[in-house]
């Protein structure tokens, strides 16, 4: 599997508007069982604002709702130069993952300071202050993945910072490295209730059955293009779409080309189903 360098790229939404003369239809489908959201709807009028973000947007990809998804929110930020929020996260209890696939920006964790360019990896543990700004004179975006931690005895998640051109991608078994995963936590450690990783084929390759299994997913599509078998649909997506996938739906896939398919991979992990809810 080619690792990547540091001019890998990744697709970064960047707004606008269509034209009057373009066609109201697109890719863009919900379904109780999985939502696929096209890179052509990211436009200008779709976006949010964050308290205490200056000179930042957003595009919310996934947030908990009743009777689908229920363990994560997941955004596409966008902070021009001098944006960013001295407080990034105020919720105590919630972890986040933060990947840069756009730009130069500054991550001060417990007054500790990480530059963080494309590929630039962070996992910021529930409870740490952290701070992300844009210091450069050009826009900088990133994936934005947030989950209530679920402490459990003996263990807790600590903070760290990597990149992905530093983390050799470990090859499925028997597929002769067409399909790959950039794991950035050790799928042992129990510390970790959710796993944030890049997932790689090689075009032609797939995944050759239809996983069901309890993890939910939300997956961001970094570069390429595939088919995705979804609940029984077949469905195209391609570099900027971004897939919502129940927990239990059944998903399998195949890469086409002439790039490879990649792309950042939520999934919750590691924890006991939880049936009191009192």
């Amino acid at each position: 599997m080619t690792q990547p360098t540091q001019t890998t790229r990744y697709y970064t939404p960047q707004g606008g508007l269509p034209g009057q003369e373009e066609l109201l239809t697109d890719r863009a489908i919900v379904t109780e069982a999985y939502t696929v959201i096209p890179r052509g709807v990211l436009r200008d009028i779709v976006t949010s604002n964050l308290p205490g973000w200056e000179k930042t947007r957003l595009w919310v990809l996934a947030r908990p709702i009743e009777g689908f998804a229920t363990t994560f929110a997941q955004y596409v930020v966008e902070v021009s130069p001098g944006g960013g929020a001295d407080r990034g996260e105020i919720e105590q209890t919630v972890q986040s993952v933060v990947f840069v696939t756009e730009g130069t920006l500054t991550l001060t964790v417990e007054g500790a300071e990480h530059v963080l360019e494309p590929g630039g990896y962070a996992y910021l543990a529930a409870g740490d202050r952290w701070s992300l700004h844009n210091r450069s004179d050009a826009k900088a975006a990133f994936q934005w993945v947030r989950k209530v931690y679920e402490p459990i005895e003996g263990h807790q998640a600590k903070t760290f910072v990597t990149r992905e051109q530093d983390i050799e991608p470990t090859p499925m078994p028997d597929t002769d490295g067409a399909w790959a995963t950039t794991r950035f936590v050790d799928p042992a450690d129990l510390a970790h209730d959710m796993h944030v990783n890049i997932v790689t084929f090689a075009p032609g390759g797939s995944i050759p059955f239809a996983e069901t299994h309890i993890m939910e997913h939300g997956l961001y599509v970094l570069e390429g293009k595939a088919v995705y078998r979804l609940n029984g649909d077949w469905v195209e997506v391609q570099e900027g779409d971004f897939m919502w996938l129940r927990a239990f739906c059944p998903q399998a896939c195949y890469a086409g080309g002439p790039k490879p398919f990649r792309y950042l991979l939520y999934k919750d992990v590691n924890r006991q189903v939880r049936l009191d809810r009192r």
